[in-house]
Protein backbone atom coordinates (compact mmCIF):
# COMPACT_ATOMS: atom_id res chain seq x y z
CA UNK A 1 0.00 0.00 0.00
CA UNK A 2 1.41 3.44 -1.05
CA UNK A 3 2.22 6.19 1.33
CA UNK A 4 -0.24 8.11 -0.84
CA UNK A 5 -3.12 5.98 -0.47
CA UNK A 6 -5.67 6.73 2.19
CA UNK A 7 -7.70 3.59 1.30
CA UNK A 8 -6.95 0.58 -0.28
CA UNK A 9 -9.59 -1.67 -0.77
CA UNK A 10 -9.77 -4.93 -3.23
CA UNK A 11 -12.32 -7.55 -3.96
CA UNK A 12 -14.58 -6.64 -0.92
CA UNK A 13 -17.68 -8.69 -0.55
CA UNK A 14 -20.27 -8.70 2.15
CA UNK A 15 -23.50 -10.93 1.61
CA UNK A 16 -26.59 -11.04 4.09
CA UNK A 17 -28.21 -14.40 3.15
CA UNK A 18 -28.50 -14.21 -0.22
CA UNK A 19 -28.60 -10.70 -0.75
CA UNK A 20 -24.99 -9.74 -1.67
CA UNK A 21 -24.81 -6.23 -0.43
CA UNK A 22 -20.91 -5.37 -2.24
CA UNK A 23 -19.63 -7.47 -4.79
CA UNK A 24 -15.94 -7.65 -5.25
CA UNK A 25 -15.29 -4.21 -4.83
CA UNK A 26 -12.25 -2.47 -6.07
CA UNK A 27 -11.26 0.69 -4.83
CA UNK A 28 -8.13 3.32 -4.01
CA UNK A 29 -8.74 6.90 -2.27
CA UNK A 30 -5.80 8.90 -2.06
CA UNK A 31 -4.79 10.96 0.93
CA UNK A 32 -5.83 14.42 0.94
CA UNK A 33 -8.52 14.36 -1.80
CA UNK A 34 -12.24 14.92 -1.44
CA UNK A 35 -13.82 11.69 -2.77
CA UNK A 36 -18.16 11.00 -3.64
CA UNK A 37 -19.06 7.71 -3.04
CA UNK A 38 -23.02 7.74 -5.26
CA UNK A 39 -25.37 5.26 -5.18
CA UNK A 40 -29.34 4.86 -4.74
CA UNK A 41 -30.81 3.71 -1.77
CA UNK A 42 -29.88 -0.18 -1.41
CA UNK A 43 -27.04 -0.06 -3.83
CA UNK A 44 -24.42 -0.98 -0.90
CA UNK A 45 -22.90 2.25 -0.62
CA UNK A 46 -23.64 2.41 3.22
CA UNK A 47 -22.37 -1.00 3.66
CA UNK A 48 -18.88 -0.67 1.98
CA UNK A 49 -18.69 2.93 4.26
CA UNK A 50 -19.68 0.75 7.45
CA UNK A 51 -16.67 -1.76 6.38
CA UNK A 52 -14.29 0.78 5.71
CA UNK A 53 -15.26 2.62 8.95
CA UNK A 54 -14.55 -0.79 11.07
CA UNK A 55 -18.35 -1.12 12.45
CA UNK A 56 -19.08 -3.91 9.80
CA UNK A 57 -17.15 -7.00 9.27
CA UNK A 58 -16.69 -8.33 5.59
CA UNK A 59 -16.91 -11.41 4.17
CA UNK A 60 -14.20 -11.62 1.99
CA UNK A 61 -11.27 -9.04 0.27
CA UNK A 62 -8.30 -6.45 1.39
CA UNK A 63 -9.18 -3.56 3.71
CA UNK A 64 -6.59 -1.08 4.69
CA UNK A 65 -7.59 2.18 5.82
CA UNK A 66 -5.18 4.28 6.68
CA UNK A 67 -2.67 1.56 6.67
CA UNK A 68 -4.25 -0.52 9.31
CA UNK A 69 -7.11 -3.25 8.26
CA UNK A 70 -10.35 -1.62 10.05
CA UNK A 71 -11.72 -5.07 11.37
CA UNK A 72 -9.37 -4.65 14.19
CA UNK A 73 -10.66 -1.73 15.43
CA UNK A 74 -14.01 -4.42 15.28
CA UNK A 75 -12.35 -6.86 17.43
CA UNK A 76 -12.45 -8.95 14.42
CA UNK A 77 -10.94 -12.75 15.57
CA UNK A 78 -10.74 -13.52 11.37
CA UNK A 79 -7.31 -11.79 10.48
CA UNK A 80 -7.52 -8.06 10.49
CA UNK A 81 -4.37 -6.47 11.24
CA UNK A 82 -3.39 -3.11 12.54
CA UNK A 83 -0.39 -1.08 11.64
CA UNK A 84 2.50 -1.98 13.55
CA UNK A 85 2.68 -0.12 17.01
CA UNK A 86 -1.55 0.83 16.48
CA UNK A 87 -3.83 0.68 19.51
CA UNK A 88 -7.55 0.54 18.36
CA UNK A 89 -7.78 3.87 20.04
CA UNK A 90 -4.64 5.20 18.18
CA UNK A 91 -6.43 4.31 14.85
CA UNK A 92 -10.05 5.92 15.87
CA UNK A 93 -9.01 8.87 16.24
CA UNK A 94 -7.20 9.13 13.69
CA UNK A 95 -10.61 8.41 11.90
CA UNK A 96 -13.20 10.84 12.09
CA UNK A 97 -17.05 10.08 11.23
CA UNK A 98 -19.80 12.76 10.69
CA UNK A 99 -22.94 10.53 10.75
CA UNK A 100 -26.44 12.01 9.42
CA UNK A 101 -26.89 12.85 12.93
CA UNK A 102 -24.51 12.19 16.06
CA UNK A 103 -26.82 12.38 18.82
CA UNK A 104 -29.32 14.74 21.00
CA UNK A 105 -27.55 17.46 23.80
CA UNK A 106 -30.43 19.59 24.03
CA UNK A 107 -29.64 21.13 27.45
CA UNK A 108 -25.80 21.18 26.88
CA UNK A 109 -24.41 24.26 25.22
CA UNK A 110 -22.11 23.88 22.01
CA UNK A 111 -18.83 24.42 24.01
CA UNK A 112 -20.12 22.26 26.74
CA UNK A 113 -20.40 19.46 23.86
CA UNK A 114 -17.59 19.88 22.12
CA UNK A 115 -15.30 20.19 25.57
CA UNK A 116 -16.24 17.16 26.22
CA UNK A 117 -15.80 15.02 22.87
CA UNK A 118 -12.28 16.82 22.95
CA UNK A 119 -11.67 14.11 26.17
CA UNK A 120 -12.26 11.21 24.47
CA UNK A 121 -8.91 11.33 22.13
CA UNK A 122 -4.89 11.69 23.82
CA UNK A 123 -4.29 14.61 21.82
CA UNK A 124 -7.43 16.34 20.70
CA UNK A 125 -7.58 19.83 19.50
CA UNK A 126 -8.26 22.72 21.33
CA UNK A 127 -12.09 22.98 21.55
CA UNK A 128 -12.62 26.51 21.54
CA UNK A 129 -10.17 26.80 17.98
CA UNK A 130 -12.66 23.89 16.46
CA UNK A 131 -15.59 25.82 17.05
CA UNK A 132 -14.90 28.55 15.94
CA UNK A 133 -13.25 26.71 12.74
CA UNK A 134 -16.77 25.39 12.13
CA UNK A 135 -18.47 28.40 12.28
CA UNK A 136 -19.93 28.37 16.06
CA UNK A 137 -17.91 30.89 17.84
CA UNK A 138 -21.26 33.03 18.40
CA UNK A 139 -23.20 30.16 19.64
CA UNK A 140 -20.83 29.15 21.92
CA UNK A 141 -23.05 29.43 24.81
CA UNK A 142 -26.16 28.82 23.48
CA UNK A 143 -28.06 25.48 24.33
CA UNK A 144 -28.03 22.63 21.26
CA UNK A 145 -31.83 22.51 21.09
CA UNK A 146 -31.99 26.18 19.76
CA UNK A 147 -29.44 25.70 16.86
CA UNK A 148 -30.35 25.62 13.31
CA UNK A 149 -30.13 22.71 11.46
CA UNK A 150 -27.65 23.91 9.41
CA UNK A 151 -25.80 24.91 12.74
CA UNK A 152 -26.21 21.43 13.87
CA UNK A 153 -24.48 19.85 11.13
CA UNK A 154 -21.63 22.32 11.73
CA UNK A 155 -21.78 20.84 15.24
CA UNK A 156 -21.94 17.69 13.75
CA UNK A 157 -18.84 18.20 11.92
CA UNK A 158 -16.86 19.85 15.23
CA UNK A 159 -17.31 16.40 16.90
CA UNK A 160 -15.69 14.20 13.80
CA UNK A 161 -12.87 16.79 13.54
CA UNK A 162 -11.85 17.42 17.51
CA UNK A 163 -9.90 14.53 17.43
CA UNK A 164 -7.87 15.81 14.45
CA UNK A 165 -8.74 13.29 12.37
CA UNK A 166 -6.69 12.24 8.85
CA UNK A 167 -9.70 11.01 7.21
CA UNK A 168 -12.92 12.51 7.87
CA UNK A 169 -16.52 10.20 6.61
CA UNK A 170 -19.41 12.56 5.94
CA UNK A 171 -22.69 10.32 5.57
CA UNK A 172 -25.15 13.09 3.56
CA UNK A 173 -23.61 16.08 5.23
CA UNK A 174 -26.27 18.46 3.91
CA UNK A 175 -29.61 16.93 3.65
CA UNK A 176 -32.51 18.90 4.62
CA UNK A 177 -30.52 21.85 3.91
CA UNK A 178 -31.69 25.19 2.65
CA UNK A 179 -29.38 26.53 -0.02
CA UNK A 180 -27.36 29.29 1.79
CA UNK A 181 -26.97 26.78 4.40
CA UNK A 182 -25.61 24.44 1.86
CA UNK A 183 -22.70 26.81 0.39
CA UNK A 184 -21.82 27.94 3.47
CA UNK A 185 -21.11 23.86 4.75
CA UNK A 186 -19.81 23.06 0.94
CA UNK A 187 -16.68 26.18 1.99
CA UNK A 188 -16.14 24.40 5.56
CA UNK A 189 -15.73 21.21 3.81
CA UNK A 190 -12.83 22.78 1.30
CA UNK A 191 -11.31 24.29 4.23
CA UNK A 192 -10.93 21.05 5.66
CA UNK A 193 -9.60 19.91 2.17
CA UNK A 194 -7.35 22.69 2.17
CA UNK A 195 -5.47 22.09 5.70
CA UNK A 196 -4.83 17.71 4.08
CA UNK A 197 -7.55 16.10 5.89
CA UNK A 198 -8.93 13.18 4.03
CA UNK A 199 -12.69 13.43 3.23
CA UNK A 200 -14.75 10.50 2.19
CA UNK A 201 -18.59 11.83 1.51
CA UNK A 202 -21.80 10.21 0.39
CA UNK A 203 -24.56 12.50 -0.89
CA UNK A 204 -27.39 12.57 -3.11
CA UNK A 205 -26.86 15.40 -4.26
CA UNK A 206 -25.39 15.40 -7.67
CA UNK A 207 -24.51 18.81 -7.41
CA UNK A 208 -22.82 18.87 -3.42
CA UNK A 209 -20.24 15.92 -5.61
CA UNK A 210 -19.24 18.27 -8.68
CA UNK A 211 -18.89 21.34 -6.60
CA UNK A 212 -17.18 19.33 -4.03
CA UNK A 213 -15.60 16.41 -5.20
CA UNK A 214 -11.89 15.49 -6.33
CA UNK A 215 -13.01 12.09 -7.81
CA UNK A 216 -16.66 10.68 -7.94
CA UNK A 217 -17.72 6.45 -7.70
CA UNK A 218 -20.80 5.44 -8.69
CA UNK A 219 -21.77 2.08 -6.79
CA UNK A 220 -25.05 -0.21 -8.15
CA UNK A 221 -26.08 -3.10 -7.75
CA UNK A 222 -23.49 -3.75 -4.82
CA UNK A 223 -20.76 -2.96 -7.54
CA UNK A 224 -18.69 0.11 -8.65
CA UNK A 225 -19.44 0.94 -11.40
CA UNK A 226 -16.96 3.60 -12.42
CA UNK A 227 -14.63 6.21 -10.88
CA UNK A 228 -13.29 9.33 -12.51
CA UNK A 229 -13.18 12.82 -11.72
CA UNK A 230 -17.00 14.47 -11.85
CA UNK A 231 -16.41 15.83 -15.52
CA UNK A 232 -15.00 12.59 -16.88
CA UNK A 233 -17.39 10.50 -15.57
CA UNK A 234 -19.23 8.29 -18.34
CA UNK A 235 -17.33 10.47 -20.81
CA UNK A 236 -18.93 12.92 -19.96
CA UNK A 237 -16.42 15.09 -21.44
CA UNK A 238 -17.41 13.74 -24.99
CA UNK A 239 -20.84 13.94 -25.03
CA UNK A 240 -22.83 15.52 -28.05
CA UNK A 241 -23.63 19.03 -26.82
CA UNK A 242 -27.54 20.51 -27.53
CA UNK A 243 -27.76 23.72 -28.80
CA UNK A 244 -31.12 25.53 -28.93
CA UNK A 245 -32.63 28.40 -30.66
CA UNK A 246 -36.22 30.47 -31.46
CA UNK A 247 -36.64 30.75 -34.90
CA UNK A 248 -38.35 34.12 -36.37
CA UNK A 249 -41.26 32.64 -36.61
CA UNK A 250 -40.88 32.05 -32.73
CA UNK A 251 -40.50 27.90 -32.60
CA UNK A 252 -37.79 26.30 -30.49
CA UNK A 253 -35.51 24.23 -32.72
CA UNK A 254 -32.50 21.68 -31.41
CA UNK A 255 -29.89 20.16 -32.76
CA UNK A 256 -27.03 18.04 -31.34
CA UNK A 257 -23.56 18.12 -32.27
CA UNK A 258 -20.02 17.11 -31.29
CA UNK A 259 -19.22 20.70 -32.64
CA UNK A 260 -21.46 23.13 -30.98
CA UNK A 261 -19.22 26.10 -31.34
CA UNK A 262 -18.97 26.08 -35.21
CA UNK A 263 -22.95 25.07 -35.19
CA UNK A 264 -23.56 28.61 -33.08
CA UNK A 265 -21.19 30.78 -35.95
CA UNK A 266 -23.16 29.14 -38.81
CA UNK A 267 -26.62 30.00 -36.68
CA UNK A 268 -24.89 33.47 -35.92
CA UNK A 269 -24.27 34.02 -39.76
CA UNK A 270 -27.43 32.70 -40.80
CA UNK A 271 -29.35 35.29 -38.35
CA UNK A 272 -26.75 38.08 -38.88
CA UNK A 273 -25.59 38.50 -35.57
CA UNK A 274 -27.53 37.29 -32.11
CA UNK A 275 -29.37 34.18 -32.93
CA UNK A 276 -32.41 34.52 -30.09
CA UNK A 277 -32.81 32.03 -27.95
CA UNK A 278 -29.54 30.84 -27.76
CA UNK A 279 -28.51 27.89 -25.69
CA UNK A 280 -26.07 25.24 -25.53
CA UNK A 281 -26.02 22.09 -22.92
CA UNK A 282 -24.17 19.18 -22.10
CA UNK A 283 -25.36 16.32 -20.15
CA UNK A 284 -25.20 17.15 -16.47
CA UNK A 285 -23.73 14.86 -13.71
CA UNK A 286 -27.14 13.88 -12.65
CA UNK A 287 -28.02 12.38 -16.01
CA UNK A 288 -24.57 10.39 -16.92
CA UNK A 289 -25.67 9.30 -12.97
CA UNK A 290 -29.37 8.09 -13.64
CA UNK A 291 -28.27 6.57 -16.95
CA UNK A 292 -25.11 4.58 -15.28
CA UNK A 293 -27.43 3.45 -12.32
CA UNK A 294 -30.26 2.06 -15.10
CA UNK A 295 -32.86 4.65 -14.79
CA UNK A 296 -33.98 6.19 -18.07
Amino acid sequence: MSDDVAIHVRGLRKAYGDNVAVADLDLDVQRGEVFALLGPNGAGKTTTVEILEGYRQRDAGEVRVLDADPSFAHGSRSGGSRAPGRSVRDWRGRVGIVLQGTGEFDELTVAEVVHHFAGFYPDGDDPDKVIARVGLTAKAGARTHTLSGGQKRRLDVALGIIGRPELLFLDEPTTGFDPEARREFWELIRDLSAAGTTIVLTTHYLDEAEALADRVGVIAGGRLVEVAVPAELGNRQDALATVSWRTPEGTSESAQSATPTALVAELAARFGGEVPGLTVTRPTLEDIYLRMIGHS
